[in-house]
């Protein structure tokens, strides 16, 4: 690249004073962060591991099922073990804690697997629009969401630090659904069209839920002092038990909320409190008023 112009250096200067004044936005010269680039890779390797053939290399002659895992397995650790080993150093840890965590996320993945079938298998049962599991696996944003979340998870719950966070966003930019890696999600979650979703850290989803869009599983914001920080490691987040469904633009808010097995909370409801088994909750009907154009 050429030399700027006189002004532009100028400013330059001016930037790089700036980024000198304010020494915790930058790692320029520091231990480097986790690339999400990488991440984004290993994340879609991830996926070739989880439903080998829908996703991955199709060139050529179709491989066995081992010769193509054997090539995710090997695409998933070039791209995920040196940003594990980044993640680590940013906390002082050792580095070569990177590989035993990706022999530790591959113990995982076969009980992974059945969990994702049956993520998909209630979206099969629970929406009068899907054709086939084809079109859930390669189409639905609700099981593409799923499947970086039970990664995230796993690497949340081995203490890796950042790494499940930074994936839990680059599921969200792609489907628009936003799941703390922290967040404890039985199997047979379905999630329909999915914009606007957001499940909380400390939220407990049991087996065979469903939500719609802009359902919110979050927190109550903390009475905080002056100069007093949130508190971090308690509950905040909503419980939800099994098969319980949450319409679309529903808020559920609280870490002692629990709404009980087959409770149903209606569209457009905004829920503090917690709900017996069975409930049926609807917020109250709006009144409506139709005007003529003439």
């Amino acid at each position: 690249m050429g030399e700027l112009d006189a002004d532009l250096e100028a400013l330059v200067a001016a930037i790089e004073r700036s980024v000198d004044a304010l020494p915790s936005l930058h790692r320029i010269g520091r231990p480097a962060a986790p690339d999400p680039g990488p991440l984004a890779m290993a994340t879609e390797c991830f996926r070739w591991i989880c439903f080998p053939g829908y996703f991955g290399p199709r060139e050529g002659a179709s491989p066995g099922v081992g010769t193509f895992l054997r090539r995710a397995v090997k695409g998933l650790g070039e791209s995920l073990r040196p940003e594990l080993a980044r993640a680590a150093g940013l906390e002082g840890g050792d580095a070569a804690r990177a590989r035993g965590w990706i022999k530790d996320l591959l113990r995982h993945v076969p009980g992974i697997r059945t969990v994702l079938a049956e993520d998909a298998d209630e979206a099969m049962h629970a929406d009068p629009a899907a054709k086939s599991l084809d079109e859930i696996i390669l189409c639905y944003p609700g099981l593409q969401a799923m499947v970086d979340h039970r990664l995230a998870h796993a690497l949340h719950g081995m203490g890796v630090p950042l790494v499940p966070r930074m994936i839990a966003e680059g599921a969200h930019r792609r489907t628009g659904i936003d799941i703390h890696p922290g967040a404890t999600i039985a199997a047979g979650l379905f999630i329909d069209h999915g914009t606007g979703v957001v499940i909380g850290e400390t939220t407990v989803i049991g087996r065979r839920c469903r939500l719609y869009q802009g359902v919110t599983l979050g927190a109550l914001t903390p009475d905080l002092g002056p100069g007093r920080p949130a508190t971090r490691g308690v509950k905040r987040h909503p419980t939800l038990g099994d098969r319980v469904v949450v319409y679309a633009g529903a808020t559920i808010l609280g870490g002692d909320t629990v709404i009980g097995d087959g409770a149903t909370i209606n569209g457009g409801v905004f829920l503090t409190q917690s709900v017996p088994p069975g409930s049926v909750v609807q917020a109250p009907r709006p009144e409506l008023v139709m005007k003529s154009r003439g």
